[in-house]
């Protein structure tokens, strides 16, 4: 039986990361977490209780009662997260919950409130996690580090396909904004930015099919369990 890794994925919004990190959990048999969900929950949770991210004392008292888990739901072969045992899976793609998760995941409070469940969802590896800093901050002893990346026009296009479907009165422009912006405060903040791990392999998915960005990963998972 191959040895079990942990895989990370990092790398810029609408890069695919979700995508190949499910790829990879399904045809490897690991647990997927999608660090980015965790993040759009909590930001779901302070949005619906009204709480004053500025504010470090609601911040810290809201996180205490925040209940973060992952269930495996076998007619999607996906894992979907629940918010204090509600499946919020759907709901926090919504634009309201993405125009302000990069400012709730800029906060200390809440990245250590996030990694800490992250590192312990990693103990037993056999992990495959996508974000913004997980092969730098949360695994940066991981087997493989993935860093993705993809041509702007091309993710603006594929984020505008995702909303479009839920929100037809959606603009190209708004996506556009909004990736900008997300982009502009991954990279700036001051907690754990987005960056390419030192021992990161790139994955330009501007011209790849998910079959070909599977093909790829997969090497590369074989060259690092051999």
């Amino acid at each position: 039986m191959a040895k079990k890794i942990i895989i990370t994925i990092d790398g810029w919004s609408s890069c695919g990361k979700s995508t190949l990190a499910r790829q990879l959990a399904r045809e490897l048999g690991y647990v997927y977490v999608d660090s980015g969900a965790m993040y759009r929950a909590i930001t779901l949770y302070f949005l619906r209780n009204h709480i004053d991210w500025t504010d470090q004392k609601q911040v810290k008292e809201a996180l205490e009662q925040i209940v973060l888990d992952f269930h495996f739901n076998t007619k999607t072969e996906t894992s979907e997260i629940f918010l204090n045992d509600e499946n919020v899976e759907y709901v926090i793609r919504d634009l309201v919950v993405a125009e302000k998760v990069s400012d709730v995941a800029a906060i200390k409070e809440v990245r250590e409130f996030a990694v800490a469940q992250q590192q312990a969802l990693g103990k037993k590896k056999g992990i495959v996690m996508d974000g913004r800093d997980i092969g730098t901050v949360v695994f940066p002893n991981a087997e493989l580090k993935i860093f993705m990346t993809a041509d702007n026009a091309v993710r603006v296009e594929r984020r505008f396909r995702e909303l479009f479907e839920k929100n037809p009165n959606i603009t190209i422009e708004e996506v556009k904004n909004n990736l900008e912006m997300r982009d502009y405060i991954d990279s700036h903040r001051e907690v754990s930015p987005l960056r390419q791990a030192d021992d990161a392999l790139v994955l330009d998915n501007t011209n790849l099919t998910p079959e070909q960005q599977l093909q790829k990963a997969l090497a590369w998972v074989g060259e690092r369990v051999a």
